[in-house]
């Protein structure tokens, strides 16, 4: 079974970011994965000074060893400043290769305003810095708070149906990219 670990880089109680992770990891345990997704907003974590240990903040081993255990990774990010949301950035510069190496990552943005790809395209550039699959498919909320009813769930069919091809794209390229890691791996 695959295992797949998500986050979401807002604070925020209401968090759309956090609805957005939540609908993306039950499309993706509807197709038969495990997903763990973990609240920032529950972790104490530092700022990230480039150390390679935070003896302190237990929670950085815990965030550490949750994707390095993962298959394939999700996030979600508000859009702030035209970028990721600092939140998130802090707790990506606290991993390195170690959580991100050779896997599939599946991004999604949230925005106040109209859609756009400034966030999306800044989190594919960390990916890769990090030597990580980012899947074509992602997911761009415009005008966040119109794309939720007051349970939690969305209201565009369109936006339902990226979702879907999101999961979809997302538990399809983590199969294969494990299964060419295990060719691999008994050929050698």
């Amino acid at each position: 079974m695959l295992k797949f670990v998500g986050i979401a880089g807002s604070l925020r109680p209401d968090s759309y970011s956090q609805l957005a992770l939540q609908v993306a990891a039950q499309r993706v345990e509807a197709l038969g994965a495990k997903v763990e997704v973990l609240d920032l907003r529950s972790l104490n974590l530092p700022f990230c000074d480039g150390s390679d240990n935070y003896p302190d903040y237990p929670d950085v081993d815990k965030l550490r060893q949750a994707f390095r255990q993962a298959d394939g990774i999700i996030l979600a990010t508000p859009e702030y400043h035209g970028s990721v949301s600092g939140v998130l950035k802090n707790a990506l510069d606290l991993m390195s290769f170690n959580e991100f190496s050779g896997k599939v990552t599946g991004l999604i943005s949230v925005l106040g305003g109209q859609s756009n790809s400034n966030a999306l395209n800044d989190l594919r550039i960390i990916m890769r810095w990090v030597h990580a699959w980012t899947i074509p498919e992602h997911v761009a909320i415009g005008q966040a708070w119109k794309a939720f009813n007051e349970e939690g769930q969305l209201t565009d069919a369109n936006l339902v149906k990226r979702f879907d091809s999101f999961a979809a794209s997302l538990v399809e390229n983590t199969y294969k990219l494990r299964s060419t890691a295990q060719e691999t791996r008994s050929v050698a």
